[in-house]
């Protein structure tokens, strides 16, 4: 059984930064979406299983930088010049793909959520 645990959500004010760690309980290609209330859940960055090639949706482009530590099974979401439409419950996800698909169907695991805050 695939475990993934999130930590790293808080409040900030705009502008601000986060970071999201996953910790897995496995190596897998992994991705980050975010749902708020009223919305469907988005992608926002993955990353595949080696850890050479990254995605990440044209609203978080150049803002946020997914990368991954495979001694410890983490994957993390540094998240920089933080807005109000960042605010969201953020999900880490895993996948049997070896790339990070978009897609949330394609993902067979997903963690608790962790609640991103931004404040104007």
């Amino acid at each position: 059984q695939v475990q993934l645990v999130e930590s790293g959500g808080g409040l900030v004010q705009a502008g601000g930064s986060l970071r999201l760690s996953c910790a897995a309980s496995g190596r897998y290609a992994m991705g980050w979406f975010r749902q708020s209330p009223g919305k469907e859940r988005e992608f926002v960055a993955g990353i595949s299983w080696g850890g050479g090639t990254t995605s990440y949706a044209d609203s978080v482009k150049g803002r946020f930088t997914i990368s991954r530590d495979d001694a410890k099974n983490t994957v993390y979401l540094q998240m920089n010049s933080l807005k109000p439409e960042d605010t969201a419950v953020y999900y880490c996800a895993a996948t049997g793909y070896g790339v990070a698909p978009a897609l949330a169907g394609r993902y067979g695991y997903w963690g608790q959520g962790t609640q991103v805050t931004v404040s104007s």
